[in-house]
């Protein structure tokens, strides 16, 4: 018997990307997981070691029988995502960033979703707390297409579990930052059923000197060019869509262009390489901003961002999140 169980196909591969990562926050990352309802054989941990400056083998000592353990030369969170990808056997894929964890009350209802309705893709909230007592719901299954047509979309890859089927040859982009943005509308668009859960299944941390919190000036930068990078590529993928998939993408495509063009404003604050972003935009076809019924959000940010003084107000306005001048 335990030979077959050994044999039989995991349900879920949590991919764990690993760098210098607080001991604390990586026991209670794998310990999440491994309380789950889960059996051993029924899940697989694949923790993908960037390249960690301090070696994280003395913490996830304990574990080694339950996990797979992976280090490669640090390459950044596309490429340690892509490696787990590469070596995952499970029929669903969930990433877990390690100094998050998962909560484990909320997660189940996602894994009966998986167990009973076998969807391609599932999606759940975010929690700033370590637990929730939601009385969660869900939407009824719909396409990756139709969600994408008439609902926002949040790109966090550890936003979802899907099959590992629908994956196919798809990866993230290495070297960059935003990949998340660019690496789930084009997975989501190939889900025939997906199912949305308002169950609060992840606990988010936001950790000092994360990637997402560095604020210096090249780093800003950077940021802000692969962010438009994305877009421009997401652009030119839609180009070459069936109409019915460039619809659907085109609203992610308008919603990330607003939501870069916000970023612009309040990271820099300046008129300057505003006015430098929007005359690049311009020259793809992305600015101004298209006049669609999205959301009240999206209708407002149009309509300032498309006179010069609307622009104004916002670089006056708009709080000043970059700390370091």
């Amino acid at each position: 018997m335990p030979h077959q169980q050994e044999n039989q196909k995991k349900l879920i591969s949590f991919i764990i990307p690993v760098y210098d990562v607080p001991e604390e926050m990586l026991r209670t990352c794998i310990d999440s997981i491994r309380k789950l309802s889960l059996r051993q054989f029924e899940r697989e941990i694949i923790v993908v070691d960037d390249g960690s400056v301090n070696n994280p083998l003395n913490t996830l000592n304990p574990y080694l029988d339950e996990i797979i353990y992976i280090r490669q030369k640090n390459s950044g969170l596309g490429s340690a995502r892509n490696r787990g990808l590469q070596n995952a056997t499970g029929e669903y894929i969930q990433f877990v960033d390690a100094d998050d964890a998962l909560i484990i009350n909320q997660y189940e209802h996602c894994l009966d979703l998986a167990r009973f309705q076998h969807p391609d893709m599932i999606m759940f909230e975010f929690s700033k707390k370590n637990e929730s007592h939601r009385v969660y719901t869900q939407q009824p299954v719909v396409s990756g297409n139709h969600l994408m047509r008439y609902q926002n979309l949040k790109a966090a890859a550890c936003s979802y579990l899907f099959r590992k089927a629908i994956l196919g040859n798809h990866r993230f982009t290495t070297g960059i930052y935003h990949e998340d943005e660019e690496f789930t509308p084009l997975l989501v668009l190939r889900a025939e059923s997906i199912i949305k859960t308002d169950a609060e299944a992840y606990y988010y941390r936001t950790r000092q000197n994360s990637i997402t919190t560095k604020t210096d000036k090249r780093n800003v930068i950077k940021r802000l060019s692969d962010f438009k990078n994305v877009i421009y590529r997401l652009n030119d993928m839609a180009a070459t869509m069936p109409s019915i998939d460039w619809i659907a993408l085109q609203r992610r495509i308008h919603q990330l262009t607003m939501d870069y063009i916000y970023n612009v404003i309040v990271l820099t604050h300046s008129q300057h390489y505003l006015d430098r972003q929007l005359e690049l935009l311009q020259k793809k076809g992305l600015f101004p901003l298209p006049d669609r019924d999205y959301t009240q959000k999206y209708k407002w940010f149009r309509r300032m961002t498309s006179t010069s003084m609307g622009r104004t107000v916002l670089l006056r306005t708009l709080p000043f999140l970059n700390k370091e001048r």
